[in-house]
């Protein structure tokens, strides 16, 4: 097939566009980064490398002869390539409804949930690998592993029918989807109104032939029914002589010793989701141990980007309040004070969970601690009026919180390296953006040549006066 993704930069679209082409499908993709000048990206490059033609996002990559033209919500309906693509009357397949077929085609483990999806999704991928399963993987977080096997990191091409996907609620999707075995990690209001998401939920439970679920997420207790459960205490698979510290934990399952060498309480939880689906499938638990002892991460879920004169830069994805709020408090069992930029993922995040992220802050950022909030980011696209980061950092003034509303990011790394000091963790929050990454960097550099001059960027924001 000849198959034209639009927003092929996408985490989720990049996986079945890298996958496509590793099957031998002819593919493409635009993206609006590219519009934006962004042409030398890690992605472009992987997808180059498997023959995926790239375009600008203004419909040059689709001619009369392409067979399907695939999309996800975040695609306006007057986007120019699906215009495009109803006058040639080529298909248009959302990205949910390609994925559900491979899940239709393999026996599919799929990972669910307001939060952890992508590190759990790793986890599973690396327990089936080291229990000689070979599993395929498509998902939504890059596995360090995989990278440095040389992969891109989120789509794996196994040998086995195998397969281990994310199943996403934020758009309703996971309701596609009719996996061997699907889990619910947790269910937060996030995207949309807690009763829509409980009947997205809902649907799924339905869809999975066996399902695993939290037992201790007060959201999902409705749902346990007969299926097999997990938590931290309670479920039937939990966690025993648990221990926590700032680089990891320890805990016991059924007799059997683990460890893992990521912190938070967050990550049991997922580890133990993991657990639940070995058992299932009578997987031994001395495997599974050994290969969550061995597990490396995902790309930037609580990544340390450098430690400066013994100040931690971390770089981390969190994004909603749930991920925040845990993100937080790993952080603070590292840590004696936090330095936190955060960069909010989407105008509507603010829009509909302004109250969530405010509560989220002034419960998380301690008055030792500093939040310094960046601007929104925007990749395009349409966005609500008067919604901007200010109203959080409003919000949080209001409470007294330590916080700091600054759009431009020099003036976020001078302010943040001029405050640092020995044994804080500075932390790089937010979604979306592939300059997050770079942004934690250029933090580390600063606070290692000792540079506090604000130099005001010409990509920032600059109208918009920062509120001191």
């Amino acid at each position: 097939m000849k198959i034209h993704f639009v927003g092929v930069g996408g985490i989720g679209m990049s996986a079945l566009a890298q996958l496509h082409a590793m099957g031998g499908d002819e593919v493409s993709g635009s993206d609006r980064l590219i519009n934006k000048g962004f042409t030398d990206l890690p992605i472009w490059q992987t997808l180059k490398k498997l023959g995926v033609k790239l375009y600008p996002q203004d419909g040059s990559g689709i001619t009369e002869d392409t067979d399907a033209v695939v999309l996800t919500s975040a695609i306006e309906p007057d986007n120019i390539e699906i215009q495009i693509a109803k006058k040639y009357s080529i298909p248009l397949i959302h990205r949910s409804e390609l994925l559900a077929k491979h899940v239709k085609e393999n026996k599919t483990i799929a990972i669910s949930g307001t939060s952890g999806k992508s590190t759990t999704s790793a986890m599973m991928f690396e327990v089936l690998k080291a229990a000689g399963k070979d599993p395929s993987l498509i998902t939504g977080g890059v596995l360090l592993s995989l990278q440095k096997e040389g992969y891109f990191g989120n789509v794996y091409r196994g040998k086995t029918s195998w397969l281990v996907i994310e199943a996403d609620e934020s758009d309703g999707t996971l309701v596609n989807y009719h996996p061997q075995i699907g889990v619910m990690l947790n269910l937060a209001h996030d995207h949309k109104d807690i009763s829509i998401l409980k009947g997205y939920f809902q649907k799924f439970s339905i869809n999975c032939k066996k399902l695993i679920v939290n037992a201790e997420e007060d959201h999902l207790k409705e749902l346990l029914g007969p299926a097999q459960t997990f938590g931290l205490h309670n479920g039937n698979t939990h966690a025993e002589n648990i221990k926590l510290d700032g680089f990891g934990s320890s805990f016991t399952v059924d007799g059997i010793d683990f460890k893992l060498n990521l912190p938070g309480e967050h990550y049991i939880k997922d580890a133990l989701a993991v657990i639940a689906v070995a058992k299932e499938m009578n997987i031994d638990l001395r495997t599974v141990s050994a290969a969550l002892e061995n597990f490396q991460g995902v790309y930037r879920r609580f990544n340390s980007i450098a430690n400066i004169n013994g100040i931690e830069i971390i770089d981390d994805f969190a994004h909603n309040p749930h991920k925040l709020a845990a993100t937080l408090k790993a952080a603070h069992l590292r840590g004696k004070r936090l330095q936190v930029f955060f960069q909010p993922h989407a105008f509507t995040s603010i829009q509909i969970l302004l109250k969530e992220f405010i509560e989220c802050f002034s419960e998380n950022i301690k008055p030792e601690d500093t939040l310094y909030l960046g601007e929104v980011y925007y990749p395009g696209g349409t966005i609500p009026e008067h919604i901007s980061a200010n109203l959080v950092y409003q919000g949080l003034k209001h409470l007294g919180v330590s916080a700091v509303y600054t759009p431009c990011r020099n003036e976020a790394a001078a302010l943040i390296a001029a405050k640092a000091k020995e044994g804080d963790v500075v932390l790089v929050l937010g979604a979306r953006d592939p300059t997050l990454t770079d942004f934690a960097k250029q933090i580390a550099e600063k606070i290692k040549i000792k540079d506090t001059k604000i130099s005001p960027c010409k990509t920032c924001l600059l109208n918009t006066k920062k509120i001191v």
